[in-house]
């Protein structure tokens, strides 16, 4: 696998804050976004490397792998269990111990990178002998998980939908759920880079950017707008015509309605995420007072406050 410098990625050096990652990330993220660049695949697989490299330096725990481990940090785990268990068997690393005499150096000092590459390939690879004469066991790694941004548009999410993506030179196809949310996470078995040593191959994350094209605002599957009523029709009620995702509907206005009432209407929310049904909208009046009254209509209003 070909080792990618997460930080050279973000335009980074290692002593980078979480707060200097976020901002370098959003930065590229919209400077290299597919929607600015359609027909740049270039520009589409550096939008990939950036969205790679965030999502393990933004992590502590896997950026702290990262710096130790470089391109092999997804098998830290491994690494560090079987390097226990040598120990504990009288093995070691140094020396002359597993991997032919070469040691190794983690901690604040660092490694150089292909020669670690090298040492953990000789150390979980295939083939070969141990130290004592014995056949190594082979030992296989799943490969390297991916990760993607996919955006669409909250109208986009009402019903499920079969969109094509493109993961370096592969195209994937996959349906996506109605009623998704911004920021969620699904995962595509076997979509990701290749095992070592005859491992399975990693998992495709798709994390979805959903932008609200629409005047209503999200709770999960439920939506919440405000409709401006006159200050007549408050009174005295009426009806009115609001829009809803699906269409429009007329709501019936009762006399002497009150400046924030919330009405409910029943399913005309988002599709719930993989459940049955729809949410619900929620419509808060905001009674619109009369300005530029003439003469007549502030006599008018005088006689009602006396009356009152």
């Amino acid at each position: 696998m070909e080792f990618i410098d997460y930080y050279k990625v973000l335009g980074l050096d290692k002593s980078a804050s979480q707060a200097d990652i976020k901002k370098a990330y959003r930065k590229m993220a919209r400077k290299l976004h597919p929607d600015l660049n359609p027909n740049d695949k270039t520009a589409q697989q550096k939008f990939q490397q950036v969205n790679e490299a965030n999502e393990v330096l933004s992590d502590p725990e896997k950026r702290k792998k990262y710096d130790q481990y470089g391109k092999d940090w997804q098998h830290a785990d491994a690494f560090e269990q079987a390097r226990q268990q040598q120990q504990q068997s009288g093995g070691g690393f140094g020396g002359g111990g597993f991997g032919g005499g070469r040691s190794y150096t983690g901690g604040s000092q660092g490694f150089d990178e292909s020669q670690f590459s090298d040492f953990f390939e000789s150390m979980f690879g295939g083939g070969g002998f141990s130290q004592g004469g014995g056949q190594r066991r082979t030992t296989q790694f799943k490969g390297q998980d991916l990760n993607a941004t996919l955006r669409l548009n909250l109208s986009d999410t009402l019903k499920s939908q079969k969109q094509t993506i493109s993961i370096g030179e592969k195209k994937i196809r996959l349906t996506i759920p109605a009623g998704v949310e911004d920021g969620q996470t699904i995962r595509i078995k076997g979509h990701g880079g290749e095992g070592m040593s005859g491992g399975p191959k990693g998992d495709l994350f798709i994390t979805f950017e959903i932008f609200n094209d629409t005047r209503f605002k999200r709770l999960e599957s439920d939506l919440y707008a405000t409709e401006e009523i006159s200050l007549y029709t408050a009174l005295l009620g009426g009806d009115i015509t609001v829009d809803t995702l699906t269409g429009k509907v007329k709501l019936k206005i009762k006399p002497e309605t009150q400046n924030d009432t919330k009405v409910k209407l029943r399913g005309k929310g988002l599709p719930r995420y993989k459940k049955e049904g729809h949410g619900d909208l929620y419509i808060t009046y905001k009674i619109i007072l009369p300005t530029n009254l003439s003469e007549r209509e502030k006599e008018l209003f005088t006689e009602l406050s006396k009356l009152r």
